[in-house]
């Protein structure tokens, strides 16, 4: 008897809350123009010009997080591509026999440092690539599942409550259960 008073205590402070959930059956009215809120056009929309899918989903703040990720990245790759040509080209120079290529980095750095800072530029500017690549798909993604989420309603008056509760069972004992109850 004990533990069933323990074990409803313990559900009583624990379940103790709201969950919020959601109704597609009763959303928002949404004008007549959007009826006809396509998936697939806001895809591909946001695949030929990153950032149209999003406006199409009336989602127009995400678009210069988009073009300033692209920037990011963009001058991040023109950056490492610049110092891979640096290296790269300076190292031909020590190997190439032709005495009127220059380097610059005569007393500065070895061989070997020069490949490793080759190699180093090499692969972040890979990276950088990797990353737009990744940031292009994404935002094809994003502007999918919007698409999807459009006539979903978020209204706050939409409620599952759950409350903990003792029922007696047929033999007259006290069982401890929950109660869920909705609310809208």
């Amino acid at each position: 008897m004990l533990q069933r008073i323990l074990l409803s205590i313990f559900i009583l402070l624990v379940s103790e809350g709201t969950v919020v959930a959601q109704d597609t059956l009763t959303s928002k009215k949404i004008p007549m123009r959007d009826t006809t809120h396509s998936v697939r056009k806001a895809t591909v929309l946001s695949a030929l010009l990153p950032g149209a899918g999003q406006v199409y989903n009336r989602k127009a703040w995400k678009v210069p997080i988009i073009y300033a990720g692209f920037a990011g990245l963009g001058y991040l790759f023109r950056q490492n591509q610049k110092n891979y040509t640096a290296y790269e080209d300076a190292l031909l120079a020590r190997y190439d026999d032709d005495p009127t290529t220059i380097d610059p980095y005569v007393d500065i750095y070895s061989e070997d440092n020069l490949r490793t800072l080759s190699d180093f530029y090499r692969r972040n500017r890979d990276l950088s690539f990797m990353g737009i690549t990744l940031l292009y798909v994404l935002n094809i993604i994003d502007a999918h599942v919007d698409a999807h989420l459009f006539r979903f309603n978020t209204d706050d008056n939409l409620a599952i409550t759950c409350a903990p509760d003792l029922r007696a069972s047929p033999a007259g004992q006290l069982t401890p259960s929950l109660t869920l109850s909705l609310q809208f």
